[in-house]
Order: structure tokens, then sequence, then C-alpha cells
């Protein structure tokens, strides 16, 4: 029972990360992240279609592929997807109080909110599904930092959506990936766990 009080409440506090990052800091300069959080907001830059709508669309088929591969992975991943997704377009509304800082420090903070809001349910065994969920199943293959997978899905994300958007929004898109990496890595790397106990 405290285990899945203690997922729960990282669920709620990634998720709320999560959606302050992308809707205060990201949405409003329309900068990218990576994996499925970048299509989203791709999609909802070209045709104003709803984030966290986009997000569960998308994940499905892997979703699928871990419910016949990686089943633990996807009953931990599916709560995180659904609640992140819902927080995300329920708290759109928040972008109106978007703070009128440099784009590029903006996407600094909007990369380390969502990475912090992702690396910590990383830390309690769930996620919010999508290219996360792909980058935790590819990470325990071969045994690799899952902030790294994530770094690199991320990557192609944004190399592949830079080209319907401007040269500014293709580099403050990498500013945010990389911030987002560091934020995962940093709280889902064994070496620094010691230090951050007092957040479980």
């Amino acid at each position: 029972m405290r285990t899945l009080w203690k997922k729960t409440i990282a669920i709620l506090i990634g998720s709320v990360l999560l959606a302050v990052g992308i809707n205060l800091f990201l949405i409003p300069d329309q900068v990218l992240d990576g994996g499925v959080i970048g299509l989203g907001l791709i999609a909802n830059y070209i045709w104003d279609i709803q984030v966290g709508f986009t997000i569960i669309c998308i994940s499905l088929p892997i979703f699928a592929l871990a419910w016949f591969h990686f089943r633990s992975y996807f009953f931990n991943s599916l709560h995180g997807l659904l609640v992140s997704s819902l927080l995300i377009d329920v708290l759109s509304s928040i972008r109106g109080y978007h703070f009128n800082l440099d784009p590029a420090l903006s996407s600094v903070i909007g990369g380390a909110l969502v990475g912090g809001g992702i690396g910590y349910m990383l830390r309690h065994q769930t996620s919010t599904g999508g290219t996360d969920l792909l980058a935790q199943m590819i990470a325990t293959l071969l045994h690799i930092n899952v902030g790294f997978v994530i770094l690199f899905i991320d990557l192609a994300v944004i190399l592949a959506g830079g080209y319907l958007f401007s040269a500014e929004t293709l580099l403050l898109s990498i500013i945010t990936i990389i911030s987002v990496a560091l934020s995962t890595m940093l709280l889902t790397s064994s070496r620094f766990l010691p230090l951050l106990s007092n957040l479980d």
C-alpha cells in the first residue's frame, strides 16, 4: 500500500511538472520537445490539436508493444500517461500567465521541468508512456541509462520537426531536449539517488 501511495504521488508531481513546463514555458514560444510530447506540440502548433490528446493517440502502438513484451512497464506507465496527458490539457489555461523571459531561458526552464517530471516518475517505476516507455524498454535491453535513450529519440523528433519551423525554433528545441535529458539523467542516475532520497 505504501508503494502504491508513493507511486501515485510521483505520478501527480511528475505530471504537474510536465504540464507547467509545457504550457508555461514551451508552447508560448512555440518550442519543441522531443519524443511523443514533441509530436503533440507539432500537432498543436500546426492544427491546434490538444497536446495531451495527441500524446495518448500516438502512444497507443507503443503500449501495444509493451503489452506483449514488457507487460510490467505497460501497467506501470498507463496511469502516468493518462494523468500527465489530462493535466497538460487541463492546465493549458496557464499559458496566459507566460513570463516575459528570453526564449532561450524559457527553453532551459521548460526542459528542466519536463525532464524533472519524467525523471521523478521513472525513479518510482512509472512514466508518461510514449517514447519514455519505449526508452525504458530499450534501456532495459541494452543496459544503458534511460536518459541517453530519451536524448537520442528526442533529437530524431526535433530534426524531423525542425523542417516545419524556423532555425531559431530548432535551436531553442535542441536547448530544451538537452535540458530535459540532463534533468532526467540527474533523477535516474544511481550516482545521485542517495542525494535525492529525501524527495521520496
